[in-house]
C-alpha cells in the first residue's frame, strides 16, 4: 500500500506532463486556430460543401422544384446527354472564340496603352482613373450604354458607319453573326483599365538605368521595348494572362443582360447554359454536370499555361529570351 506522501509524489508527474504539453507555443497555436475557425467553417459551408454537393448532383437527376426528396441517381447519363446536346457544342465553340479573341487582343491593347501612359503622357493618374472606371462600374449600366450605342437604327456606331459609306452596317446584338463580336468588344473595353493599372505597376518596377544604358548604346524605342520592357514584364504578363484566361471562361453577365444567349444561341456560353438549365428548366443535375465540364476545361488550360511558364523559366536564358 502507498502512503499519502507517496500518492502525492505519483500525482505530480502527470500534472507536470500536462503543463509541459500546453507550453506557450502550443497555446499560441491554439489561439491562432480558434481565430481562424470562423473563416474555416465559412469556407467549408460556402465553398467546400457546394463543390462536393454539385459533384454528387452531376451524377443525379434533380428537379429543383421537387425538393431534396426528388434527387435520383442517374450515373453518367448527364455527361452522356452533353455529348448529344447541340447547345453545349455551340456554347463551347463560343467560349473558345471569346477566349481566343478577348485574351490576346485585350492584353495587347492594354500593354500599348500602358506603355504610352507611362512614357509619353502627362497626367498619368487621370488616365489610370479614366480607364479604370469602367472596370469598377456596374456591368448592367455598361451593358445598357453599349446596347444604345449598338442600336441597329439609331445607335451612334451604325450612324458613324453609314456616314463613312457602309451601306448595310451590322445589327450587332440582334444579328446572329455579330452578337458575340459585340459582346467581345464590350468585354475588352470594360476590362482594359484593370490590365493597364497592373501593367503600369510592372513598368514602374523596371529600373530607369537600363533604359539610359540602352540609349547610350544606341538602342531605339522598339529595341528598348523588346529587349528590356517586354522581358521584364513577363511575370506581369503571365499573371494577367492566367487571370484573364480564367475569367473569359466564366463570362455570363453581359450575355445574360444583352442577348440572353441569342439570337439563335449565337452568343450562348457555358456559364449561361448552366444558369439556363439550373434556374430556368430546374434541371440541377444536368447544370451541375455542365459546371464540372467547365471546371475541367479551366483547370486543364490553367495547368498547361502554368507548366509552359515553369518550363520557360527552367530553360537557361528563358526568362529574357
Amino acid at each position: 500500500m502507498y502512503s499519502h506522501s507517496q500518492a502525492k509524489k505519483v500525482a505530480i508527474p502527470s500534472k507536470s506532463v500536462r503543463n509541459a504539453y500546453w507550453n506557450p507555443k502550443r497555446r499560441e497555436a491554439l489561439a491562432g486556430w480558434l481565430f481562424l475557425a470562423p473563416e474555416l467553417l465559412g469556407m467549408i459551408a460556402l465553398s467546400l460543401f457546394p463543390i462536393l454537393f454539385s459533384l454528387l448532383l452531376s451524377f443525379s437527376e434533380w428537379n429543383l422544384v421537387g425538393g431534396l426528396s426528388s434527387i435520383r441517381f442517374a450515373g453518367w447519363d448527364n455527361f452522356a446527354a452533353m455529348l448529344e446536346d447541340d447547345k453545349i457544342g455551340k456554347a463551347l465553340r463560343n467560349n473558345f472564340v471569346y477566349t481566343l479573341f478577348t485574351v490576346p487582343v485585350g492584353l495587347f491593347l492594354a500593354l500599348v496603352l500602358a506603355v504610352l501612359i507611362h512614357t509619353r503622357v502627362y497626367g498619368k493618374s487621370y488616365f489610370k482613373v479614366a480607364f479604370f472606371i469602367p472596370y469598377i462600374s456596374s456591368i448592367i449600366a455598361l451593358g445598357a450604354i453599349w446596347s444604345a450605342l449598338f442600336h441597329p437604327s439609331y445607335g451612334p456606331v451604325n450612324r458613324f458607319l453609314l456616314s463613312v459609306g457602309v451601306e448595310d452596317p451590322p445589327k450587332w446584338l440582334a444579328d446572329p453573326q455579330y452578337s458575340l463580336t459585340a459582346i467581345m468588344i464590350i468585354a475588352i473595353w470594360a476590362a482594359i483599365g484593370y490590365k493597364i493599372v497592373i501593367y503600369i505597376a510592372g513598368l514602374g518596377q523596371i529600373p530607369d538605368e537600363l533604359y539610359e544604358a540602352a540609349s547610350i548604346d544606341g538602342a531605339g524605342s522598339f529595341q528598348r521595348f523588346f529587349r528590356i520592357t517586354l522581358p521584364l514584364l513577363k511575370p506581369t504578363l503571365f499573371f494577367l494572362f492566367i487571370t484573364t484566361l480564367m475569367s473569359s471562361f466564366k463570362v455570363f453577365d453581359l450575355v445574360a443582360f444583352l442577348t440572353g444567349g441569342g439570337p439563335n444561341d449565337s452568343s450562348t456560353v457555358l456559364v449561361y447554359r448552366i444558369y439556363e438549365e439550373g434556374f430556368r428548366h430546374f434541371r440541377m443535375g444536368y447544370a451541375s454536370a455542365i459546371s464540372w465540364l467547365l471546371f475541367v476545361i479551366v483547370g486543364l488550360v490553367t495547368f498547361v499555361s502554368a507548366r509552359m511558364q515553369r518550363e520557360r523559366h527552367d530553360v537557361p536564358g528563358g526568362r529574357f529570351g
